[in-house]
């Protein structure tokens, strides 16, 4: 449990070596970014200046966590790596496979029932490669990294997007998939395509209802879910060193919702007091000596146009409480705006729910500005119109918390307590009276708000905002009730105006717990026992894909054409779905069940070529995988944007479908399919995605010819016999050929070739 200060010094001992070197290198100041980038150069990459969003580069994380949902996949691949132990220090954190329903107690204890062989595999198989183990009930990943392992000027990868949490804490921590984490797990390098830069310069100070939440609102509205795709967002200035620790966590944990590699802040007070408060003074003390480096140069904060792609300047007295949604993050709408947007969409104004926590918003300062604003509903006589539920981050955070009256401020208004887990943020919510899929409305304070995501009801209009106005909203039950304006009506007819909230950045007594639920791996795991069952329908072991036969891929079927929006919930469903994440097979049974597809605007309903009728996807790509026949996947922008989840990538590549030809990629799942031997291609012309025909036949032409910077030519053979050729572009250099060529890149690394 505890942090590696030795290995922090050693970073910090190869920043300073390093950083001074790469400034002569580039001939010009540096950005935080470039150096936390450039001290984490793998040992042997040559020693030059890199291309920001050309130049593919191998580096050496320090630090890998993996969430249990995923970490069932990444260790199960792991395990045919044929390592005796992780190079690295590696978490496993078990926050996805618990459901809320009744409230923290219960819920816990039927999750360690129904999820038992799960929790027991991942603890075994941790316990074996020396990786530390966080049980079931300990909190969420990101909120249990910031409290015990992030560290400013670190770089990590974890396999789930909101890694990017540690960014608050000044790290370069990135969201992947199981297999790079699987690469450095092993003691490989780590390959990224060198990120672009986007500087926000953060000016004013936040007051009022205005919080952390609301920079990062208004950052996506204006960057969009893809405008950060293949970029660093390095956020500066007197605004970003007068906010929390924590607050920064939330803005940078949302960069995953704008596409972002990840986000970061410099070195500043708020980081000492935070890592002092969680008993790290020594991280304090040796950050204190390299100082200059965990931040970027004077003269790129003085002049940023001159060093960042792009520039954003948000003015932080002057930002307004926001309110982004329904059905995408990155819609915002000013909360003074809000009644007129709701009443010109039709969205509706009651609200049923307020949800409080994720790894979003689960801190300290959280949970007490919230309560701030319970308790005067409480003291004013005022009856909450919403249900309310929150979800601490940790059990550190819930028992101090709990010790400090903030739970039972909380539960005065009927609050429901939720296990420190993720809950309702990533589907796990058995939500009642959601199966009628009737028209309502929610509030949350969580990251991301598709359809369906929270509860499984495509007509839950989801609503993402500050757990402050949460609080507020839940308590007037209505979707354009402004704080800052309106008056509620309390038990005696009277009109009540709610003051601003109030809270604490940490907690005045300190931080406190019994139990964190952490378990420290065997030092010798050699004799431990990694049991799976053979008839298990939650766990199975991997067998290796098959290596590229060298030809070209003729014959291929259609499976579908995805329209607009898919994103790695549409192509692997989380919720009900989440108890099969460590079962190839029987995950595989939601792939691609919630696209659109595009010739009859319906999900889960495509056209099976053989028998010529309509089936769900994962029949139909069965059927294919039966004859032998070979399919490939069309879709839109963005295509595979939200979490890290890998098994939208292995799904497809299990059950054969060998290409996936979209008009743009989201950066991790891009990544992820190169991983697994998939084809991840791009239209050359995008206006080609309109050529592509139901019942096409596609022959790869020259795909014998493989090579980076070469486009694939394809022949689409129309039912009617005209054709099509299409050039397709694809961002594959001379290792990642070697993935597809081997099968996946575990090939290469079970071969001892990697």
């Amino acid at each position: 449990m505890a942090f590696d200060i030795e290995m922090i010094e050693k970073v910090y001992a190869t920043m300073a070596a390093r950083v001074d070197k790469a400034r002569a290198l580039v001939g010009r100041p540096l950005t935080l970014s470039e150096k936390i980038l450039y001290s984490h150069l793998w040992e042997g990459t040559p020693s030059q200046s890199f291309t920001r969003g050309k130049d593919y580069v191998d580096f050496a994380p320090d630090r890998v966590a993996c969430q249990d949902a995923t970490a069932q996949m990444a260790l199960l691949q792991f395990m045919h790596a044929g390592k005796s132990k992780v190079a690295v220090p590696t978490t496993v954190h078990c926050d996805h496979l618990i459901q809320a329903k009744v409230g923290a107690k219960t819920d816990l204890q039927v999750a360690n029932t129904q999820s038992k062989e799960v929790f027991d595999f991942l603890s075994s198989v941790s316990n074996k490669y020396g990786i530390g183990f966080w049980k079931p009930g300990s909190g969420i990943i990101h909120q249990i990294v910031l409290e015990n392992y992030a560290f400013p000027g670190g770089m990590m990868i974890g396999t789930d997007s909101h890694t990017v949490n540690a960014g608050g804490l000044g790290m370069l921590a990135i969201g992947v998939g199981g297999a790079d984490a699987v690469d450095v797990m092993s003691g490989m390098s780590w390959e990224l395509k060198f990120p672009k830069l986007i500087g926000v310069k953060l000016t004013g100070k936040l007051s009022g209802w205005t919080a952390p939440k609301d920079v990062i609102l208004k950052v996506a509205d204006i960057l969009t879910v893809k405008g950060g795709t293949g970029a660093i967002v390095e956020y500066f200035g007197e605004g970003a060193e007068s906010m929390s620790c924590t607050g920064k966590g939330t803005i940078c944990n949302m960069g995953a919702e704008i596409g972002a590699t990840t986000s970061t802040f410099g070195y500043d007070d708020s980081m000492r007091r935070y890592l002092a408060a969680t008993g790290r003074q020594a991280v304090v003390n040796a950050a204190d000596k390299v100082a200059s480096y965990l931040t970027a140069d004077a003269e790129v904060y003085a002049n940023p146009e001159k060093y960042f792609d792009q520039l954003i300047e948000i003015n932080l007295s002057e930002l307004e409480p926001h309110i982004n949604g329904p059905f995408t993050p990155d819609r915002g709408t000013p909360v003074s705006q809000m009644k007129a947007e709701a009443a010109a969409n039709g969205w509706p104004i009651k609200v049923e729910w307020g949800l409080i926590g994720s790894c979003t918003n689960s801190s300290y300062e959280d949970m007490s500005r919230a309560a701030s604003i319970v308790e005067q509903a409480v003291a004013h006589g005022i009856t909450p119109k919403a249900e309310f539920g929150i979800n601490p981050g940790s059990e550190q955070i819930r028992y101090t918390i709990e010790r400090d009256g903030i739970i039972a401020t909380f539960e005065k208004l009927g609050t429901k307590v939720f296990t420190n887990a993720c809950g309702p943020c990533i589907g796990q919510w058995d939500r009642e009276g959601a199966d009628k899929q009737e028209k309502n409305t929610i509030v949350h304070s969580f990251n991301r708000n598709f359809s369906k995501r929270a509860d499984g009801n495509p007509n839950t209009h989801a609503f993402v905002t500050s757990p402050e106005m949460v609080a507020a909203i839940a308590i007037s039950g209505r979707l354009d009730f402004n704080p800052i304006t309106d008056s509620l009506i309390n038990d005696k007819g009277e009109e009540v105006k709610l003051v601003a909230p109030t809270g604490d950045e940490l907690p005045k007594r300190g931080f406190d717990v019994e139990d964190a639920g952490f378990q420290a791996p065997a030092a010798d795991g050699s004799s431990v026992q990694v049991a799976v069952s053979e008839t298990s329908d939650r766990l199975q072991l991997l067998a290796p894909f098959e290596a590229w036969d060298g030809k070209n891929v003729t014959g291929a079927k259609l499976l579908i054409k995805a329209y607009g929006k898919c994103t790695t919930d549409h192509i692997s469903m989380a919720g009900p779905w989440l108890r099969f994440r460590g079962h190839l097979d029987n995950i595989s049974n939601n792939m691609l069940i919630g696209a659109e597809n595009a010739f009859n605007g319906k999900v889960n309903s495509v056209k099976n070529q053989i028998t010529g009728e309509y089936a769900e996807v994962p029949v139909v790509q069965r059927a294919y995988k039966a004859a032998g026949v070979p399919s490939i996947v069309v879709g839109d922008h963005n295509y595979g944007e939200g979490s890290s989840r890998e098994h939208a990538a292995m799904e497809p590549r299990f059950l054969g479908v060998k290409a996936v030809l979209v008009k743009s990629f989201a950066r991790i799942h891009e990544t992820n399919l190169k991983k697994q031997g998939m084809l991840a291609l791009t239209f050359a012309n995008e206006a080609d995605y309109d050529k592509i025909q139901e019942d096409d036949t596609i022959n790869f032409l020259d795909l014998t010819e493989f090579a980076p910077g070469k486009p694939l030519t394809l022949e689409f053979v129309h039912a009617d016999g005209s054709k099509d050729v299409i050039l397709a572009n694809h961002t594959y250099n001379e290792g990642q050929i070697g993935w597809f060529v081997a099968g996946s890149a575990l090939n290469l690394i079970a071969a001892g070739k990697a």
